[in-house]
Order: structure tokens, then sequence, then C-alpha cells
């Protein structure tokens, strides 16, 4: 491990995050929570916000998937969503859903500029996200699908989502 040149959860806590932030709202699964948290460990995500019914650290199944990263990630708990999305849209955060309807943009298509902060939410496993966020937020980014289901795993699309924004804010940067 020492070869990995890995850092502690404190020197990693200090270092610069890409403004990002990602939300996480009434997501069932304890493991894709987990999941989650190691996402935005690895891409160096600003925040995490677990909402609704999502579980929250310390727990066993989130650690079980999280591997330390509960430790290393900055999160807070919101009970709704929605004040939330508003909470950050005063803080300067542009809000996307990550979800399939009428106005998505493609997430090959938007661009984001390095002054931008941005959230993005992604919603229940089941029922996707709060329907009452559509009118709320700045945008849908839909994840573009080929096969025959046009559905992904929440822990997957976040962390596509999460990719592309931070593969952005690095070339900016450079």
């Amino acid at each position: 491990m020492d070869e990995l040149n890995r850092i502690t959860p404190e020197q990693f806590k200090e270092q610069q995050k890409i403004p990002l932030v990602v939300v996480l709202d009434s997501i069932r699964s304890m493991n894709n929570v987990g999941s989650v948290f190691r996402t935005c460990d690895a891409f160096k995500v600003e925040k995490l916000y677990l909402c609704g019914i999502t579980a929250c650290p310390p727990n066993k199944e989130i650690s079980k998937t999280a591997l330390g990263a509960t430790e290393s990630v900055i999160w807070e708990y919101a009970e709704d969503v929605v004040q939330l999305a508003q909470r950050l849209q005063k803080d300067g955060y542009k809000v996307f859903v990550v979800e399939q309807v009428d106005e998505s943009v493609m997430l090959q298509d938007i661009a984001f500029q390095t002054e931008d902060k941005i959230a993005v939410i992604v919603g229940n496993e089941v029922f996707g996200v709060d329907e009452r966020l559509l009118p709320v937020c700045d945008g849908a980014i839909e994840i573009p699908q080929f096969g025959t289901k046009h559905s992904l795993n929440v822990t997957i699309a976040a962390g596509i989502v999460i990719w592309e924004i931070a593969k952005q804010y690095l070339k900016l940067e450079n």
C-alpha cells in the first residue's frame, strides 16, 4: 500500500476539491451509499449530501463498500432535498438532477466553466429523483444509453456523471 502513495483522510480533507457536490436522495441500498462515498473520494468531490431515507454513517453496510471513504469525504444529512437544492442555489451552485425527462440534456453536451459550482442529485433506485425537484433545479442531465434497458444502477449513474464533471474540471485547470 505504501507504493500506491495513498494519502491519509486528514490529508485528503485538506486538498483542493473540484467544485462539485453530490446529493443522494432517498437511496435505499446502503451498499449504493457506500459506493458513492468511494467515488466521491476518488474524484475529490467537495461534499456529499444524504437526503430523505438515505442511511448515514456510521453504518456497517455503508462501511462495507465505502472502505473508509466515510472518514475522508465531507458529508451532511439534509432531510428535504428540495430545500437543500434551493439552499445550494442560494450558495451559487447550479443544481442538476440526473434523470431522463423531456427537457434533459445529454451528459456529453454539457460544458462547465472553471467558475461553475455544480450540484448533482441522483434519486431513488426505483422512483428516481423527487418530482418536486424538476421545476426547482437548473436542469436535468441524462446519460446516453444504447441498449434495451435505459436504466443504470444509481452508483454507476453517479460515477459516470461525477467522472465527466471531474474530467472537465481537470482539463480546465490545465
